[in-house]
């Protein structure tokens, strides 16, 4: 008997009939012997609504007791699911039983909005189990020292699966989704994308680090720390799947780097819109310069990505740093306002028409030249690159916007990622 966590995504419980089918899933393998514990998003579009309805009434509140109430608000999407869920599995003859994060308790700190999962505690989760109950978990909150509801961010269920399955030893976490795993890249873009059979933690925590929206990166870098093995699957194939054959379905994220992985340069592509650039023009280029203009912007919370220190001329320098979409507005006129005179600089100049485009690939740390025929690739298709940036297993290019999808498509076909790697 194997201990097994699912968690589905708020399309797979987009309404009643999906929810049904979500049902007679799990229903299906516990009656295969396995203990199950499922933790469910919001029904599609729930959390927006929520959110929205909050947004009309208080369009500007960003204070900790506002932050407070919008995490009392969005908590309850999730808590409809996993009641009808557990309604839906006594319907099918199932003992089961749903639980709010609070009351397992998934504990968390008191970062409302944005916290961040400390401790599970399985007592009573186990209990339900050796009972022979199907236990459901809402995703996406937990519970604070003070009692208080807290939510984890959007994408939230993801990580609150693999901490529970984590916290609970669980022999796999399947993640239900509407996509059928991890592809080579985004296939409405890139047609030929393949979808990978394994991919390794290293490139699945760059994956979605870097733009791709299969797995949020705090549940991969959970199941990377915890060592939990993780399988991205879909929730549309027919529930009734010869179970056999659904536990080797979709993607099998994994620790082994076996020989076939390292034949692939390049596994897959990933990329974002959601980047803008500021650069401080004309910045005395000393000690302590650059802690003076990403001081700044750290102490307003505004996260920073790629950063680029151009050459000195003449004892000054330029000082370019891309953010999320959403944070330039904010950053760019704190930097004007405040850090600009303050550094010495000629101006503070921005650009929100920019994308951020990777190669991704563990084959990439014993092979030369990769980045030198991605650079070449976009030089022949006239592309100018305006930042870089690189790690062991990664190379992402900052470009224009414009370009992204022709970048991508051009990269995809460059490193023949519409092939399965010979074995």
């Amino acid at each position: 008997m194997a201990l097994i966590v699912h968690k589905y995504g708020g399309t797979s419980m987009g309404s009643t009939e999906r929810i049904r089918n979500v049902a007679k899933r799990v229903a299906k393998w516990s009656r295969a012997g396995h203990q199950m514990v499922v933790v469910p998003s919001a029904m599609s579009g729930e959390t927006n609504r929520l959110l929205g309805l909050a947004k009309e009434l208080a369009p500007e509140k960003h204070s900790a007791q506002a932050l407070r109430e919008l995490d009392m608000i969005a908590a309850t999407g999730e808590q409809v699911s996993v009641g009808l869920l557990a309604l839906a599995l006594q319907t099918e003859g199932l003992d089961a039983v749903s639980y709010a994060g609070w009351q397992v308790p998934v504990r968390t700190d008191s970062a409302y909005t944005k916290a961040r999962i400390e401790a599970i505690e399985d007592v009573r989760v186990r209990a339900d189990l050796q009972a022979g109950r199907v236990v459901i978990i809402t995703g996406f909150q937990g519970i604070d020292e003070l009692g208080h509801i807290t939510t984890l961010g959007r994408g939230g269920s993801d990580t609150s699966a693999v901490a529970v399955a984590a916290a609970m030893k669980a022999d796999e976490c399947l993640i239900y989704t509407d996509v059928d795993g991890v592809y080579t890249t985004d296939p409405r873009i890139v047609p030929e994308a393949r979808r990978l059979q394994t991919i390794s933690f290293e490139e699945m925590l760059e994956m979605a680090s870097l733009g791709s929206k299969v797995l949020q990166i705090r549940s991969v870098e959970f199941a990377g720390k915890y060592h939990v093995p993780l399988r991205v699957l879909s929730s549309f194939t027919p529930w009734d799947i010869d179970i056999g054959e659904e536990a080797v379905s979709g993607t099998l994220i994994t620790f082994e780097e076996d020989e076939k992985m390292e034949q692939a340069l390049v596994s897959g592509i990933a990329f974002t819109r959601d980047e803008a650039k500021i650069t401080v023009v004309g910045v005395p280029d000393k000690p302590g310069i650059a802690y003076q203009i990403l001081g700044a912007v750290a102490d307003a919370n505004i996260d920073v990505d790629v950063i680029v220190q151009n050459v000195s001329h003449g004892g000054r320098t330029d000082f370019s740093f891309t953010v999320s979409r959403n944070d330039y507005p904010r950053a760019l006129e704190l930097l004007q306002s405040k850090v600009g005179p303050a550094a010495g600089a000629a101006e503070v100049t921005g650009d929100p028409r920019i994308c951020k485009v990777s190669i991704i690939g563990i084959g990439m740390r014993s092979h030369v030249g990769v980045a030198a025929k991605m650079f070449r690739t976009l030089s022949e298709e006239a592309i100018n690159i305006q930042m870089v940036t690189t790690s062991e297993i990664k190379t992402s290019v900052v470009i224009d916007e414009k370009y992204m999808e022709l970048a991508v498509r051009a990269l995809h076909k460059a490193f023949e990622l519409e092939y399965t790697p010979a074995a």
